[in-house]
């Protein structure tokens, strides 16, 4: 059987998203405690999130317009990783949120290993990506766009997000 690229293009690129879930959940963290919730959108749901980024932009009066920036390039992307933690602390009273201790820090205040972890997911799903040569971009616009959806639950507070694309020219690369 013959085929071209374009056919196997969109299972492909879910199939690294797939794989970058994986090494998400295998990444190292904090205290060995896994608070990353990991999802993968596309069709449907990836559209919702390119209209809620612009419901975003548009209630901010143009504040945030890397939000309708960002919109555009999820819109043309073929899927989006999108990475959140939980705000719970690691028990560790390192004072590192600004609190001396765990207990006192408010329920909705991220931890900073919180922070920390994400960033290590993050850093995973990049050289992974970058190794599976999928063209992405981190997003922080995206993660929040996902928050404010509700798709990670009240206990989750930041998230950051991969769209994946696979065309002949990088989507994220000359972005205005």
């Amino acid at each position: 059987m013959l085929k071209k690229e374009e056919e196997i293009r969109d299972k492909a690129v879910m199939d690294v998203a797939q794989e970058v879930m994986l090494a998400i959940r295998t990444a190292p963290k904090t205290r060995g405690l896994d608070k990353l919730t990991v999802l993968v959108a596309d069709g449907d749901e990836k559209e919702a999130l390119v209209a809620k980024l612009d419901e975003l932009y548009e209630q901010s009066g143009g504040q945030r317009a890397s939000f309708a920036r960002d919109a555009r390039n999820l819109q043309n992307a073929q899927a989006v990783v999108i990475i959140g933690v939980s705000a719970d602390p690691y028990g560790l009273n390192c004072g590192y949120c600004g609190y001396d201790t765990c207990a006192e820090k408010p329920k909705v205040s991220p931890c900073a290993f919180s922070s920390i972890d994400l960033g290590i997911g993050s850093g995973v799903a990049a050289s992974l990506l970058g190794q599976k040569h999928i063209d992405n971009r981190m997003m922080f616009s995206v993660g929040y766009a996902s928050l404010r959806m509700g798709w990670f639950g009240p206990e989750v507070t930041q998230a950051l997000a991969f769209p994946l694309s696979a065309s002949g020219k990088n989507i994220f690369f000359d972005r205005k």
